[in-house]
């Protein structure tokens, strides 16, 4: 009698977990709607790719306790600058901080919303992509101005993401989506439904001009112009790949890709001095996230699934090294995600790399070997 009972109690136990997900998946996708996409098989970690430890002997610099420092920008004086929000699950609130040469943290402008890529034009006016106002320059004394909330067609940036300046003074940056305004469920939305949203703009700050270069990205993210002006690079996330622009010579107006298959979630991206780039990723690739991709109905369950039963991203710190031509040059590795846990972006100044994340609660520093 005992064991029925406790069979009875399992029973209704489990009926009851099984009603609560079908009733979480009905009600969370149904304006789900994916597409079939089959990535390339996952290259294997062998040559250039192989695993290592050199990200172990990177350093911390504290936050004080904010969150977030997706990317990082130097001024003229050696400072550090990134966005932050409040706490690791909340993005509703939050500001640009400074952290100077000493060391000292401090609040630079009072945004009020996450700010995540960054870059300093000409004139030290910090230029960064605000995911309340768009994209926004903030001057020396932290005052911010809206630049752009929309594009020429007046499709709005809801989830603005990078940004770099060319010689030329030319304004490049990324809007993810046009559709979906930021928060945890409507990035995974937009990673699992696999559909092309948001793109690569430039703006003008002469003619106060937004102009469309790529309209529909896989999660566009990070931006980089190359040493000559002649292309600028895109990090399209979901597709784990780098697209090409050219902005002069024979292709001028035209795109290919730059770099394929990657073997992790590509998100920033920038340009050394000598003309080759560094790429920045927020985790490794996922085996069962690419096998359920070609299949949309299954996607669509997994998506309804509840958050406590929802994947979620290993720490894993990597970035790599590539050539202007876009050949992978080195990769460097914090397995363990102890010392990186993410690389959102990847800033050099004076012989170190400074690394971003999503949710970090510091920025990473890691000594480069001469």
């Amino acid at each position: 009698m005992k064991i029925s009972r406790k069979i009875k109690g399992s029973i209704i136990i489990i009926l009851s977990i099984f009603s609560v997900c079908s009733i979480s998946v009905l009600y969370n996708s149904w304006s789900f709607s994916a597409v079939a996409w089959s990535p390339s098989l996952l290259p294997k970690q062998e040559g250039v790719l192989a695993e290592n430890e050199l990200l172990s002997t990177s350093e911390r610099i504290d936050l004080d306790g904010w969150f977030g420092p997706e990317d990082i920008a130097v001024d003229n004086q050696g400072n550090l600058y990134c966005g932050v929000h409040i706490s690791k699950t909340d993005f509703t609130d939050g500001r640009v901080l400074k952290i100077d040469v000493s060391g000292k943290v401090s609040v630079f402008a009072n945004s009020e919303s996450w700010v995540t890529g960054l870059h300093f034009d000409y004139n030290q006016n910090l230029i960064a992509c605000d995911l309340e106002r768009g994209l926004i320059s903030i001057d020396q004394n932290g005052k911010i101005k809206t630049l752009a909330s929309e594009d020429e067609n007046g499709n709005k940036f809801l989830i603005p993401n990078d940004v770099d300046i060319a010689k030329d003074g030319m304004i490049y940056f990324t809007n993810t989506s046009s559709k979906l305004t930021f928060s945890n469920k409507n990035i995974w939305k937009l990673l699992m439904e696999a559909k092309p949203d948001g793109g690569l703009y430039s703006y003008d700050p002469k003619t106060e001009r937004v102009k469309t270069l790529i309209d529909g990205t896989y999660f566009g993210n990070g931006v980089a112009v190359s040493q000559n002006d002649d292309f600028v690079l895109m990090v399209d996330l979901a597709r784990y790949r780098i697209i090409r622009y050219w902005l002069k010579g024979d292709k001028k107006g035209t795109k290919d890709v730059f770099l394929d298959n990657l073997p992790g979630f590509p998100n920033g991206i920038s340009r050394r001095l000598d003309g080759s780039f560094w790429l920045g990723f927020s985790t490794k690739r996922d085996n069962s996230l690419d096998e359920i991709h070609p299949k949309p109905v299954i996607k669509k369950i997994v998506y309804g699934l509840p958050s406590f039963l929802q994947p979620e991203g290993v720490p894993y710190g990597m970035l790599m090294h590539l050539s202007c031509n876009g050949e992978i040059l080195k990769t460097y590795y914090d397995t363990t995600g102890e010392f990186v846990a993410e690389a959102t972006s990847v800033e050099e100044h004076n012989g170190y790399l400074f690394l971003g994340g999503d949710v970090s609660g510091h920025i990473s520093k890691y000594k480069l070997d001469k």
